[in-house]
Protein backbone atom coordinates (compact mmCIF):
# COMPACT_ATOMS: atom_id res chain seq x y z
CA UNK A 1 0.00 0.00 0.00
CA UNK A 2 1.69 3.14 -0.98
CA UNK A 3 1.65 6.33 1.60
CA UNK A 4 -2.13 7.65 1.81
CA UNK A 5 -3.20 11.50 1.93
CA UNK A 6 -4.69 11.94 5.04
CA UNK A 7 -8.26 12.47 3.41
CA UNK A 8 -7.93 9.64 0.71
CA UNK A 9 -7.16 7.59 3.97
CA UNK A 10 -10.22 8.59 5.69
CA UNK A 11 -12.23 8.17 2.76
CA UNK A 12 -10.94 4.64 2.34
CA UNK A 13 -11.65 3.80 5.86
CA UNK A 14 -15.17 5.31 5.41
CA UNK A 15 -15.96 3.59 2.09
CA UNK A 16 -14.08 -0.06 3.87
CA UNK A 17 -16.21 -0.02 7.45
CA UNK A 18 -19.49 0.82 5.15
CA UNK A 19 -18.63 -2.60 3.40
CA UNK A 20 -17.74 -4.65 6.00
CA UNK A 21 -20.51 -3.52 8.64
CA UNK A 22 -23.47 -2.69 6.55
CA UNK A 23 -23.63 0.86 7.44
CA UNK A 24 -21.54 3.58 7.25
CA UNK A 25 -19.45 5.56 10.64
CA UNK A 26 -20.32 8.43 11.89
CA UNK A 27 -18.06 11.08 11.88
CA UNK A 28 -15.61 10.23 14.28
CA UNK A 29 -15.53 12.00 17.97
CA UNK A 30 -12.33 10.97 19.10
CA UNK A 31 -9.25 9.83 18.46
CA UNK A 32 -9.86 6.14 19.16
CA UNK A 33 -12.66 6.13 16.71
CA UNK A 34 -10.45 8.28 14.17
CA UNK A 35 -8.08 5.33 14.53
CA UNK A 36 -11.18 2.77 13.90
CA UNK A 37 -11.62 4.48 10.81
CA UNK A 38 -7.95 5.65 9.51
CA UNK A 39 -5.80 2.64 10.52
CA UNK A 40 -8.25 -0.52 11.18
CA UNK A 41 -10.91 -0.07 8.34
CA UNK A 42 -8.61 2.02 6.16
CA UNK A 43 -5.18 0.07 6.44
CA UNK A 44 -6.00 -3.56 7.78
CA UNK A 45 -9.70 -4.34 6.19
CA UNK A 46 -8.39 -2.98 2.95
CA UNK A 47 -4.93 -5.12 2.05
CA UNK A 48 -6.12 -7.59 -0.54
CA UNK A 49 -3.41 -10.13 1.00
CA UNK A 50 -6.26 -12.02 3.22
CA UNK A 51 -10.39 -12.63 2.07
CA UNK A 52 -12.98 -11.03 3.69
CA UNK A 53 -14.26 -14.17 4.88
CA UNK A 54 -10.94 -14.83 6.22
CA UNK A 55 -10.89 -11.23 7.91
CA UNK A 56 -14.90 -12.10 9.31
CA UNK A 57 -14.23 -14.98 10.94
CA UNK A 58 -10.84 -14.04 12.56
CA UNK A 59 -12.50 -10.58 14.24
CA UNK A 60 -16.13 -12.10 14.83
CA UNK A 61 -14.10 -14.46 16.95
CA UNK A 62 -11.70 -11.55 18.55
CA UNK A 63 -14.59 -9.51 19.24
CA UNK A 64 -16.71 -12.16 20.80
CA UNK A 65 -13.24 -13.09 23.18
CA UNK A 66 -12.37 -10.01 24.07
CA UNK A 67 -15.43 -8.93 25.98
CA UNK A 68 -15.16 -5.43 24.20
CA UNK A 69 -18.22 -2.90 22.82
CA UNK A 70 -21.16 -5.16 21.85
CA UNK A 71 -21.45 -3.06 18.58
CA UNK A 72 -18.22 -4.05 17.43
CA UNK A 73 -19.18 -8.05 17.44
CA UNK A 74 -22.93 -6.70 16.16
CA UNK A 75 -21.64 -5.17 13.29
CA UNK A 76 -19.29 -7.65 11.94
CA UNK A 77 -21.93 -10.05 12.45
CA UNK A 78 -24.09 -7.60 10.74
CA UNK A 79 -21.59 -6.99 7.75
CA UNK A 80 -21.00 -11.20 7.43
CA UNK A 81 -24.44 -11.94 7.00
CA UNK A 82 -25.69 -8.59 5.17
CA UNK A 83 -22.54 -9.14 3.01
CA UNK A 84 -23.33 -13.03 1.91
CA UNK A 85 -19.73 -13.70 3.22
CA UNK A 86 -21.27 -16.00 5.86
CA UNK A 87 -24.46 -17.83 6.76
CA UNK A 88 -26.26 -18.01 9.22
CA UNK A 89 -26.15 -21.47 9.90
CA UNK A 90 -22.18 -20.87 9.66
CA UNK A 91 -22.21 -18.45 12.21
CA UNK A 92 -24.24 -20.79 14.77
CA UNK A 93 -21.23 -22.90 14.32
CA UNK A 94 -18.98 -21.07 14.85
CA UNK A 95 -20.38 -19.86 18.19
CA UNK A 96 -19.90 -23.78 19.03
CA UNK A 97 -16.83 -23.16 18.12
CA UNK A 98 -15.82 -20.22 19.56
CA UNK A 99 -17.20 -21.69 23.11
CA UNK A 100 -14.74 -24.68 23.10
CA UNK A 101 -11.48 -22.67 22.53
CA UNK A 102 -12.51 -19.49 23.91
CA UNK A 103 -15.09 -20.57 26.88
CA UNK A 104 -19.32 -21.39 26.72
CA UNK A 105 -19.45 -17.53 28.16
CA UNK A 106 -17.80 -16.04 24.90
CA UNK A 107 -19.63 -18.66 22.17
CA UNK A 108 -22.66 -16.96 24.24
CA UNK A 109 -21.43 -13.94 23.32
CA UNK A 110 -21.80 -14.59 19.76
CA UNK A 111 -25.34 -16.52 19.54
CA UNK A 112 -26.87 -13.51 21.19
CA UNK A 113 -24.74 -10.94 18.22
CA UNK A 114 -25.98 -13.42 15.58
CA UNK A 115 -29.49 -13.33 16.94
CA UNK A 116 -29.51 -9.59 17.27
CA UNK A 117 -28.69 -9.48 13.13
CA UNK A 118 -30.17 -11.75 12.29
CA UNK A 119 -33.83 -9.98 13.72
CA UNK A 120 -32.37 -6.73 12.27
CA UNK A 121 -32.34 -8.38 9.16
CA UNK A 122 -35.75 -10.47 9.02
CA UNK A 123 -33.37 -13.98 8.34
CA UNK A 124 -35.92 -16.89 9.10
CA UNK A 125 -34.19 -19.40 11.63
CA UNK A 126 -31.98 -22.45 10.44
CA UNK A 127 -32.55 -25.77 11.63
CA UNK A 128 -28.94 -27.54 12.15
CA UNK A 129 -28.44 -30.94 12.16
CA UNK A 130 -28.30 -32.06 16.24
CA UNK A 131 -24.76 -32.71 18.07
CA UNK A 132 -25.60 -35.82 17.93
CA UNK A 133 -28.50 -37.72 16.61
CA UNK A 134 -27.87 -41.24 17.21
CA UNK A 135 -26.47 -43.06 20.55
CA UNK A 136 -22.87 -43.71 20.48
CA UNK A 137 -20.71 -46.60 21.60
CA UNK A 138 -18.35 -45.37 23.85
CA UNK A 139 -15.10 -47.26 21.73
CA UNK A 140 -16.43 -45.79 18.78
CA UNK A 141 -16.41 -42.37 20.12
CA UNK A 142 -13.15 -42.43 21.29
CA UNK A 143 -12.12 -43.99 17.73
CA UNK A 144 -13.47 -41.17 16.04
CA UNK A 145 -12.21 -38.47 18.02
CA UNK A 146 -8.43 -39.61 17.86
CA UNK A 147 -9.17 -40.36 13.92
CA UNK A 148 -10.17 -36.46 13.54
CA UNK A 149 -7.55 -35.05 15.68
CA UNK A 150 -5.06 -37.16 13.59
CA UNK A 151 -6.36 -35.60 10.44
CA UNK A 152 -7.23 -32.25 11.89
CA UNK A 153 -3.97 -31.66 13.87
CA UNK A 154 -1.57 -33.94 11.38
CA UNK A 155 -0.11 -35.86 14.44
CA UNK A 156 -1.59 -38.73 16.68
CA UNK A 157 -4.00 -37.54 19.24
CA UNK A 158 -3.99 -38.10 22.73
CA UNK A 159 -5.04 -41.32 24.16
CA UNK A 160 -7.68 -41.31 26.38
CA UNK A 161 -5.90 -41.89 30.22
CA UNK A 162 -7.97 -38.82 31.90
CA UNK A 163 -11.04 -37.15 31.77
CA UNK A 164 -10.01 -34.02 29.77
CA UNK A 165 -8.11 -36.48 26.91
CA UNK A 166 -11.59 -38.75 27.17
CA UNK A 167 -14.41 -36.53 27.51
CA UNK A 168 -13.60 -33.46 26.22
CA UNK A 169 -10.55 -33.77 23.05
CA UNK A 170 -11.43 -36.99 22.14
CA UNK A 171 -14.87 -37.48 22.54
CA UNK A 172 -16.49 -33.92 22.27
CA UNK A 173 -13.96 -31.41 20.31
CA UNK A 174 -13.24 -34.02 17.34
CA UNK A 175 -15.65 -36.79 17.40
CA UNK A 176 -18.24 -34.22 17.44
CA UNK A 177 -17.57 -30.63 16.73
CA UNK A 178 -15.06 -30.96 14.29
CA UNK A 179 -16.96 -33.46 12.28
CA UNK A 180 -19.44 -31.16 11.58
CA UNK A 181 -20.22 -30.56 8.25
CA UNK A 182 -22.21 -27.08 8.76
CA UNK A 183 -18.82 -25.06 8.62
CA UNK A 184 -15.80 -25.62 6.49
CA UNK A 185 -12.57 -26.60 7.56
CA UNK A 186 -10.22 -23.42 6.56
CA UNK A 187 -13.07 -21.53 8.56
CA UNK A 188 -12.67 -23.48 11.80
CA UNK A 189 -8.94 -22.85 11.66
CA UNK A 190 -9.46 -19.08 11.75
CA UNK A 191 -11.84 -19.28 14.43
CA UNK A 192 -9.54 -21.78 16.04
CA UNK A 193 -6.30 -19.65 16.33
CA UNK A 194 -8.00 -16.58 17.79
CA UNK A 195 -9.25 -19.01 20.59
CA UNK A 196 -5.47 -20.58 20.97
CA UNK A 197 -3.67 -17.13 20.63
CA UNK A 198 -6.15 -15.86 23.14
CA UNK A 199 -4.50 -18.68 25.15
CA UNK A 200 -1.00 -17.40 25.24
CA UNK A 201 -0.63 -21.46 26.13
CA UNK A 202 2.68 -21.79 23.91
CA UNK A 203 2.07 -25.48 23.20
CA UNK A 204 -1.94 -25.00 21.59
CA UNK A 205 -0.68 -21.99 19.32
CA UNK A 206 2.15 -23.62 17.88
CA UNK A 207 0.37 -26.93 16.83
CA UNK A 208 -2.57 -25.15 15.59
CA UNK A 209 -0.39 -22.41 13.34
CA UNK A 210 1.57 -25.76 12.09
CA UNK A 211 -1.47 -27.82 11.63
CA UNK A 212 -3.06 -25.23 9.58
CA UNK A 213 -0.23 -24.64 7.34
CA UNK A 214 0.41 -28.75 6.82
CA UNK A 215 -3.10 -28.94 6.32
CA UNK A 216 -3.09 -26.93 3.64
CA UNK A 217 -6.13 -24.47 4.82
CA UNK A 218 -3.81 -21.85 5.19
CA UNK A 219 -0.95 -20.71 3.51
CA UNK A 220 2.17 -19.05 5.65
CA UNK A 221 1.59 -15.53 4.23
CA UNK A 222 -1.84 -16.02 5.32
CA UNK A 223 -1.17 -16.35 8.69
CA UNK A 224 1.46 -13.21 8.91
CA UNK A 225 -1.45 -11.49 8.05
CA UNK A 226 -3.64 -13.48 10.53
CA UNK A 227 -1.59 -12.15 12.99
CA UNK A 228 -2.12 -8.33 11.90
CA UNK A 229 -5.57 -9.20 11.82
CA UNK A 230 -5.64 -10.62 15.51
CA UNK A 231 -3.80 -7.82 16.56
CA UNK A 232 -6.53 -5.34 16.64
CA UNK A 233 -8.51 -7.54 19.53
CA UNK A 234 -5.74 -8.80 21.12
CA UNK A 235 -3.42 -5.99 21.28
CA UNK A 236 0.13 -5.88 19.46
CA UNK A 237 1.96 -7.70 22.81
CA UNK A 238 -0.26 -10.98 22.29
CA UNK A 239 0.07 -10.63 18.76
CA UNK A 240 3.72 -10.69 18.28
CA UNK A 241 4.07 -13.90 20.21
CA UNK A 242 1.82 -15.45 17.69
CA UNK A 243 4.13 -13.44 14.82
CA UNK A 244 7.15 -15.50 16.81
CA UNK A 245 5.54 -18.69 16.21
CA UNK A 246 4.38 -18.52 13.24
CA UNK A 247 8.14 -17.31 11.79
CA UNK A 248 8.74 -21.03 13.48
CA UNK A 249 6.32 -22.83 12.44
CA UNK A 250 6.23 -21.83 8.79
CA UNK A 251 10.12 -22.95 9.04
CA UNK A 252 9.43 -26.21 10.53
CA UNK A 253 6.41 -27.17 7.57
CA UNK A 254 8.93 -25.64 4.65
CA UNK A 255 11.23 -28.11 5.56
CA UNK A 256 8.86 -30.76 5.64
CA UNK A 257 9.39 -31.58 9.75
CA UNK A 258 6.09 -32.75 11.59
CA UNK A 259 5.14 -30.37 14.62
CA UNK A 260 7.14 -32.79 17.18
CA UNK A 261 9.74 -33.17 14.82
Amino acid sequence: MSLLDPAERSSRGVTTCAAVTGSAPAGPRTLLEESWRDFVYAEIWSRPELDRRARYLISIAGAASSSGPVDALDGYVHGALSSGEIALGELREAALHIAVYAGWQRGAELDAAVTRAADRLGLEPVQLDPIRASPWDADERIATGIAEFDKVMTFPGPPPVVPYFEVGIDGFVFAEMWCRPGLDQRSRRWLTLVGVCDSAAETPIASHIHAAMASGNCRSDELHEFVLQYAVHAGWPKASVVQGAVFAMAKKVADGRPFNG
